[in-house]
């Protein structure tokens, strides 16, 4: 905003008051506001009108807009005043610009002509020197390259020329003076170079000899063939006497001076920590033998393999306690061997260290360290890891497994943490051919022990051997039962006795092989339970109990647990692709061990057991039902473990995935039917001994004496029924403690119990004479035969109402209800339509048919009279 003062009249008064004064710099600044600009114009009129009221004293003047305007005009003529010399400004900036464009497009124009010029003649400069053209035929810079190949190739002619010379000088001094100064003067110059150059020629001079000098090649063989005493001599004589030098004899003498040189050399610059040195000792070497002499200097002076000289062949030591945990099939997996650990850790750090020094020290540091780690493992850690094989092995088989799977785990992670350093590589990866030697070296330690089927056949052996262990004591048991049984069902079993007999056999030929150790012969008496026994008791002669022979559930847990570890070790292991075939031995060894010398004997024995009750002379003892339900126990173990972790392995072979699971199925189908034949056992020795207790029944029970009416009016059931109650819940309570609660199995049973009981008693009442207060008892007996049955856990058709259990009840009813009632109910009976009988489905047995009802109405002692006549004969 433009200062007031600017604008402000002069404070003297004067007659024409002068208008606002103002300049282009006021309309320059950045703060200049229209509007703030006429303000002021205004308020500089306003406030000369207010100046000249007050002197007048009039308060309420008209107002006088001849100050405005005024001020407006003076103002005006002031801006056209400016824009006047603005124009004039305007149009001398315009043309100064004008100018400046002009002589700016002719710099442009001047800069572009002497662009273009450059450019051609960069051109023509380049044409003259790729090119032949009119002006250069000949192509100057085609013929400067040409010029600097020939100079490059009259170089290394004249390079050419002069070693040949060199070379020609040689072999003239070891041929005619028997000597090669020339060479050990280059040997001695102390050059990496120079003795690089002493090796080459080296061998060119045996090259040259052997052509130029076949007999001394020809004497150096026939001297190796001569016998001891004889040597061959540098200096011979030739037909004319004159000395002839043996130039081979001479080129290798200085071939191994200079070699030992070398060698010395590098190990003095090992000894300083002189990288450098090294580096250029094994160059020589290298282009003088390949290196093989260097790297085994190295290598062979290492003071790793100083200091574990002694170290891997001393004996493998361990706590006893501890080989003994190792043999121990129920003890935790152990760790690897301590000796063993420690090495494979100093392993892990020296051949990190010494990889650095490799990689510093050898141009050809791959090759280095490849021989580094072949001597690495193949001496010091394979010769370690048979010791501890060995003494595993001599602990037990399964000590060996153990410490097998245990030491590839452990030299595996060594394997893994060595690529995942690097080592030369270091910080990166291991390269491809590095990890390839080390997966090699891993796979070279344990090949002796996977060869073919060895493995899996040492892992059959084993189990094998513990599951015999464990099952000696049952084995035992039952060989003698089955020996000294003869009963038919005894005959039938010949088979699984001679199973018996072998496997308990093979268990104590086993013991008494020289081949098992103390430590596994404890082992395998502690798992058999005969850790006590006098070393004068024969194994055969041991004392046996009842619970002997009764399966175990722990027993086939531990069984399982060994062979999931044996799985588990095989996939851990990686030794054989064809896991399918291996697993598949496992299985064979499971269904025949767990299924046929374990369960099968188990369901034998409770089969026998039961057929032995069906005699009906004795009440039957359903205690084997109790084996029953531990092996089917057993049986349910053994086929998840199946489905769980065998049958999964094999998917990789569709054809052996099937063979197992036929033969898993055929196992399964087996015990189903014993364990189906023990319960149908058990149903027919029930209804055999109910069958016997009903023909116990007296006749009088249900033809009371008057003078007994007080006394039989009392009793709630009669003893036959109470004998037979009393039977069956007693029944019924095994059954549902000792067959499995899962499942409709112990259901149907019961099931099947009921309806045959059912079945005798319908058969039993139409064969007793009832009279009237005897059909209060029948009455009675019905009712709790009904209500024990429905108290069971069977089907709802059978003990629903208009079940098969609601016949008892009506059978009952027969014999107390009256005449109209007995019409009413024949009338219903015929209307329905139904039949009756023992053998019909319990959802057709509801009802009684008319001939049934005829049956059990003619027994009443009133059948006789006339008005039951007329009901029986009208049926």
């Amino acid at each position: 905003m433009m200062d007031n003062a600017s604008i402000m009249t002069n404070s003297a008064r004067t007659v024409f008051p002068q208008g606002p004064s103002f300049s282009l710099d006021d309309f320059s600044s950045r703060d200049f506001i229209v509007k703030e600009f006429i303000e002021a114009l205004s308020d500089t009129a306003i406030s000369n009108r207010r100046s000249a009221a007050a002197n007048t004293g009039a308060s309420n003047q008209p107002f006088d807009p001849k100050p405005l305007i005024r001020t407006f005009e003076a103002a005006q003529r002031r801006l056209s005043e400016l824009s006047g010399d603005l124009e004039l400004r305007e149009n001398e900036l315009s043309a100064a610009v004008r100018r400046a464009e002009a002589q700016h497009g002719q710099n442009l124009a001047t800069l572009g002509q002497k662009l273009r010029h450059t450019i051609e003649n960069f051109q023509q400069l380049d044409t003259s020197l790729n090119g032949p053209g009119r002006e250069n035929p000949g192509g100057t810079g085609n013929m400067a390259v040409e010029t600097g190949k020939r100079l490059e190739e009259l170089d290394r002619q004249r390079r050419r020329a002069l070693d040949a010379h060199f070379l020609i000088q040689c072999w003239d001094g070891v041929c005619n003076r028997g000597e090669i100064s020339l060479l050990e003067g280059l040997r001695r110059s102390g050059t990496g170079e120079a003795k690089v150059r002493s090796a080459h020629i080296a061998r060119q001079l045996l090259r040259i000899s052997q052509r130029l000098d076949p007999q001394s090649w020809q004497e150096h063989r026939s001297h190796s063939n001569a016998g001891f005493g004889e040597s061959a001599s540098s200096e011979d004589l030739s037909e004319n006497n004159a000395p002839r030098r043996n130039t081979r004899e001479i080129i290798e003498k200085f071939s191994e001076t200079l070699e030992k040189d070398l060698l010395k050399q590098f190990d003095d610059f090992y000894r300083k920590a002189n990288f450098d040195g090294m580096r250029d000792c094994a160059t020589v070497l290298q282009d003088f033998n390949g290196g093989a002499s260097v790297i085994a200097l190295f290598v062979n002076q290492h003071q790793f393999f100083i200091d574990h000289s002694q170290l891997v062949t001393e004996e493998v030591g361990g706590d006893p306690e501890s080989w003994e945990r190792l043999a121990d099939p129920d003890a935790e997996l152990p760790g690897v061997e301590s000796s063993l650990q420690s090495l494979i850790d100093e392993v892990k750090v020296v051949v990190q260290e010494e990889s650095a020094i490799i990689r510093r020290a050898f141009p050809y540091y791959d090759q280095v360290l490849g021989k580094f780690l072949q001597r690495v493992f193949q001496q010091s850690i394979q010769q370690r890891l048979e010791m501890v094989l060995e003494k595993a092995a001599g602990v037990s088989s399964l000590a060996f497994l153990r410490c097998l799977q245990s030491s590839r785990g452990y030299i595996s992670a060594l394997i893994e943490d060595l690529k995942s350093h690097g080592l030369t590589e270091h910080p990166e990866p291991v390269s491809s051919q590095t990890a390839v030697l080390l997966d090699q070296q891993l796979e070279d330690l344990f090949v002796p022990y996977f060869v073919g089927s060895s493995y899996i056949e040492r892992e059959k052996r084993t189990l094998e051997e513990l599951f015999n262990a464990v099952l000696f004591r049952f084995t035992s048991f039952h060989a003698r039962r089955k020996k000294a049984a003869t009963t038919f069902m005894a005959s039938l079993s010949r088979a699984g006795s001679e199973l018996l007999s072998t496997t308990r056999d093979a268990f104590i030929n086993r013991l008494d092989s020289p081949e098992v150790s103390p430590f596994q012969r404890k082992v395998l008496l502690n798992v058999a339970k005969i850790g006590n026994i006098q070393e004068t008791t024969r194994l055969t002669e041991i004392r046996l109990t009842d619970e002997d022979g009764q399966p175990n559930l722990s027993d086939a847990k531990r069984m399982l647990k060994w062979l999931a570890e044996a799985v588990g070790r095989g996939l851990e292991l990686s030794v054989n692709s064809d896991t399918p075939k291996d697993v598949s031995a496992l299985l064979n060894l499971l269904l025949l061990t767990m299924g046929e010398g374990y369960v099968d004997v188990c369901l034998d024995a409770a089969l026998e057991a039961a057929t032995s009750q069906e005699s009906g002379k004795a009440e039957p003892d359903f205690s084997y039902l109790f084996t029953t339900r531990t092996t089917i126990s057993i049986t349910t173990l053994m086929v998840m473990c199946i489905h769980a972790v065998l049958l999964p392995l094999s998917t990789a072979s569709i054809t052996t995935r099937r063979d197992m699971e036929k033969r898993t199925t055929q196992a399964t189908s087996r015990i189903e039917d014993k364990v189906n034949n023990i319960e149908q056992k058990t149903i027919d020795a029930t209804l055999a001994w109910v069958s016997r207790l009903l023909s116990g029944q007296k006749k009088n029970d249900f033809r009371p004496r008057e003078s007994e009416n007080t006394a039989w009016l009392e009793m709630l059931q009669t003893p036959t029924c109470a004998s037979i109650t009393s039977f069956l819940t007693r029944l019924h309570n095994v059954a549902r403690t000792s067959l499995p609660s899962s499942g409709a199995n112990v259901r149907q049973v019961l099931t099947e119990i009921a309806l045959g009981v059912r079945g005798l008693l319908l058969e039993h009442f139409k064969r007793f004479s009832v009279s009237g207060p005897g059909g209060l008892m029948v009455t009675k007996d019905m009712t709790q035969y009904a209500d024990l049955f429905k108290s069971w856990d069977i089907d709802e058709e059978t003990k629903g109402p208009g079940g098969a259990l609601d016949v008892l009840l009506e059978v009952g009813s027969l014999f107390v209800i009256g005449v109209e009632a007995l019409r009413e109910r024949i009338r219903g009976g015929a209307a329905s339509g139904t039949t009756g009988g023992a053998g019909r489905n319990a959802s057709q047995e509801g009802k009684l048919s008319v001939q049934e009802v005829r049956a059990y109405v003619s027994r009443r002692e009133d059948s006789n009279t006339f008005a039951m006549q007329q009901v029986l004969n009208a049926l």
